[in-house]
C-alpha cells in the first residue's frame, strides 16, 4: 500500500527495526583535557623576567636561547623591549667566536657543504651556531624554513644549533635581526657562527658587513665561469670554494679555479693583506674540507696578528648602528597615526596623477614632522 508520497506503507514501518539504523552512542570524551591544554598555552605564551633569559642562554639552555630569538624577531613592541634588554645583558660574553658568511648562486649545495664542514668541527669538539635565511614570498610573506631538514645529521648534533629565520622582504634576503642573534649566540658559547645567505645579490654587502670571514661557493661546468659574477662580490670573498668537485667533474673544478685564480690576480689588494684563496670542495665526498678549515684559521691566525680583526669588528659596529637608525627611523614614520591616515590617500592621488610621487613623499613627511 502506498502513502500520498507514493512510498511502501509497509517497508515505511519496517524502518526503526533496519539493521541500518545507527544508535547514537556513547559520547567520546575529548583526545586532550582542555584544562591542560589552556595551561600549556598559558606556559608558552608567557614571557620571562629578562634576566632569566640571559642566566639560561649563559648556561647554554638552548630551549632559553629559541625563545630568546623569537622575541628578537618579533614585531611586538613588549618583544622587542625585553629583546633589548637581553642583548644588552648577553652582549659583554660575545665577540668571541669566529663569524663566518658562506653565500653562493641557488644550487651551488650550500646547506649540504655546512652540513659537512659543520660535522667535522664538533666531532673536533667545537660548538657552531648556523643562522640560515631562507627567502620570504613576496606574495604570502611565508618562508619554508627548510634548512634544519636539508642538515638532518647537523641539526640532531649535540655541539651544533641551526635556526632558520625568514628573511621577512629586508634588504636582499638578510634576516634583520640576525646580527643581535649572532650575539646571543656567542653568549651561549659558540666558537663559529655560520650565516648562510639565500644566494648572490644584495645581500651578500649585508652579511659582509657582519662577519670576519666571508665564504663564496661556486659551480663548475655551468657555462662561463666568471658570467654573471659581479665584481663586487669577488672582491668581498676571503676564499672561493668550487663545490661539487668530484666525479666527472673533477676536471671541470680544476679549470674553474684557475679562472678565478687569474681573476683575482686583477683585483687591489684587500685591506686586510690576506691573499684570497681558490679551491675545490666535495660535500658528497668530503674532500677539500680539512684543507678550507686551515684556510679559515689560517685567515683568523692574519687578521688576529695584524689588528685588523679588532679594527673590522669596529667599523662594522659603527656601520650597524647607523643601520638602526635608519630602521627606526622608517618603523616610526609609518607607524606614525596621522602618516597611516593619510598614506592611501596620498598614494591615490599619486597613482591617478593629481601628484608627483615626490610631492606626496614630501607631504607625508611634513606630516610626520608635526608629531615632534
Amino acid at each position: 500500500m502506498l502513502n500520498p508520497k507514493g512510498n511502501n506503507m509497509e517497508d515505511q514501518n519496517r524502518l526503526p527495526d533496519s539493521a541500518l539504523k545507527v544508535n547514537s552512542g556513547i559520547e567520546q570524551p575529548p583526545s586532550v583535557d582542555p584544562k591542560a591544554a589552556q595551561h600549556f598555552l598559558r606556559k608558552r605564551k608567557s614571557l620571562l623576567p629578562a634576566g632569566e633569559y640571559i642566566s639560561g642562554i649563559l648556561a647554554g639552555n638552548r630551549t632559553i636561547l629559541s625563545r630568546a630569538i623569537t622575541l628578537i624577531e618579533s614585531q611586538r613592541a613588549d618583544h622587542a623591549k625585553i629583546a633589548q634588554e637581553i642583548i644588552t645583558g648577553c652582549l659583554p660574553y660575545s665577540g668571541n667566536s669566529m663569524r663566518i658568511g658562506i653565500t653562493g648562486v641557488p644550487g651551488v649545495g650550500k646547506s649540504s657543504f655546512i652540513e659537512v664542514l659543520g660535522k667535522c668541527l664538533t666531532s673536533q669538539g667545537k660548538k657552531i651556531a648556523v643562522l640560515a635565511i631562507d627567502p620570504s614570498s613576496e606574495r604570502s610573506k611565508g618562508s619554508i624554513l627548510g634548512d634544519k631538514t636539508r642538515m638532518e645529521q647537523l641539526s640532531n648534533d649535540p655541539n651544533a644549533f641551526i635556526r632558520p629565520s625568514p628573511a621577512a622582504g629586508t634588504l636582499g634576503g638578510v634576516a634583520r635581526k640576525t646580527r643581535e642573534t649572532m650575539i646571543l649566540c656567542e653568549a651561549a658559547g659558540f666558537n663559529l657562527i655560520f650565516i648562510e645567505t639565500v644566494g648572490v645579490g644584495q645581500s651578500e654587502t649585508a652579511v659582509h658587513s657582519m662577519v670576519d670571514f666571508f665564504l663564496l661557493l661556486m659551480l663548475a661546468g655551468a657555462g662561463d665561469e666568471l658570467q654573471g659574477i659581479k665584481r663586487g662580490i669577488m672582491e668581498m670573498a676571503d676564499t672561493i670554494a668550487i663545490t661539487k668537485a668530484d666525479g666527472g667533474n673533477i676536471r671541470n673544478a680544476d679549470m674553474a679555479c684557475q679562472d678565478y685564480r687569474n681573476a683575482l690576480h686583477l683585483f687591489p689588494p684587500p685591506e686586510s693583506g690576506w691573499l684570497p684563496k681558490v679551491m675545490s670542495v666535495s660535500a658528497r665526498e668530503n674532500s677539500g674540507i680539512n684543507t678550507l678549515l686551515d684556510i679559515i684559521f689560517e685567515y683568523f691566525d692574519h687578521v688576529n696578528e695584524s689588528g685588523f680583526l679588532e679594527k673590522r669588528r669596529m667599523e662594522q659596529a659603527r656601520h650597524w648602528m647607523y643601520t638602526t637608525i635608519q630602521e627606526q627611523l622608517l618603523d616610526g614614520f609609518y607607524r606614525d597615526p596621522e602618516v597611516s591616515r593619510q598614506i592611501k590617500e596620498m598614494e591615490k592621488r599619486v597613482m591617478d596623477g593629481g601628484m608627483t610621487s615626490f610631492q606626496g613623499a614630501i607631504k607625508l613627511i611634513e606630516e610626520y614632522r608635526k608629531s615632534f
